[in-house]
């Protein structure tokens, strides 16, 4: 049987595969569309296994709500894939905001749950795995559900910007007040509420970066012939530097983005409002990204093509 371009055509706008595998599945099927679109099926779960090793450093972050008030129930999820390209798409996009809907609704317990939850999207389904396994197929590129966390009680404030970063806070009190601390968190990234919550490593590796510092200008000072500070001294220079770190870093001693004259906690205080907690994603955040070698990507796929 001829395979003509309008069935092809046809073939690709039903299952969004790439053109060439769609003759290809027609010509094996002999023209049966059912047949074809089974074994492009087959060809898209072949594709998932190969992407699944390729790293996932892009993505999106979605949010989640339903009810209003102490029954707002929400969820924050981060969804990753390779490009910058691919966070545009619809059917990714639909899928994030999917597995956003699914956790507030499901309250799966960690990211194994979450790829055993229903969902039938684009003709993949029926679990959120099946999906994404489909839909790396569909689109060629690896993705992954990275993180989430789920939010069941108190009052929520949340904040998007863009789809790259995503903040909820818990609070209580003023509700445009925890809003504007949620923008405040995207734009300052503190690590945790107070100076005592920063993690210890964190204190550490600024203690440990403080020390070498001062060393470096015991031996420049020696160097150039000049008195070195007391033992005392520098380590006065040493916790100096550590505290300075810590109330840069703590959500209350920052400097409130809306007014450089006050600091969060001032903000709050005035607002008669508490911030409980808060949860930031940034895409990618921790990721190690892939160095793109593209001169020797060409020349490993001439190498391959001469090859065969």
């Amino acid at each position: 049987m001829a395979i003509t371009a309008s069935m092809v055509a046809e073939l690709r706008a039903k299952t969004d595969a790439p053109m060439m595998e769609c003759k290809k599945a027609l010509t094996e099927a002999e023209g049966n569309f059912e047949k074809a679109e089974e074994i492009l099926r087959v060809k898209l779960g072949n594709k998932a296994g190969k992407a699944a090793s390729r790293i996932t450093a892009e993505g999106v972050v979605a949010y989640h709500a339903e009810g209003e008030g102490d029954a707002k129930v929400s969820a924050l999820v981060e969804v990753n894939c390779e490009t910058d390209f691919v966070t545009k798409n619809d059917s990714f996009l639909a899928f994030t905001n999917a597995v956003a809907a699914g956790i507030v609704k499901n309250s799966p317990a960690d990211v194994a749950a979450v790829a055993a939850m229903p969902l039938s999207l684009d003709g993949f389904g029926p679990t959120v795995e099946d999906v994404r396994k489909g839909l790396i197929g569909k689109i060629g590129e690896n993705m992954s559900v990275r993180r989430f966390q789920r939010f069941a009680s108190g009052q929520l404030a949340s904040y998007l910007h863009g789809t790259r970063i995503g903040v909820v806070v818990e609070f209580d009190g003023d509700e445009a007040a925890a809003k504007d601390v949620a923008m405040h968190v995207a734009a300052m990234k503190p690590v945790s509420l107070s100076s005592a919550d920063v993690p210890a490593e964190l204190v550490a590796r600024e203690r440990s970066v403080a020390a070498a510092k001062a060393a470096e200008d015991a031996n420049v000072a020696t160097a150039a012939g000049k008195p070195v500070q007391s033992a005392e001294i520098v380590a006065k220079r040493i916790e100096g530097g550590v505290q300075k770190y810590l109330k840069e870093v703590s959500l209350h001693n920052q400097t409130f983005v809306k007014n450089d004259k006050q600091t969060v906690e001032q903000m709050l205080k005035e607002k008669a409002t508490t911030v409980k907690s808060f949860t930031l994603y940034v895409v990618g955040e921790g990721i190690e990204r892939k160095v793109d070698d593209f001169a020797a990507e060409v020349a490993a796929q001439i190498a391959a093509a001469k090859a065969s």
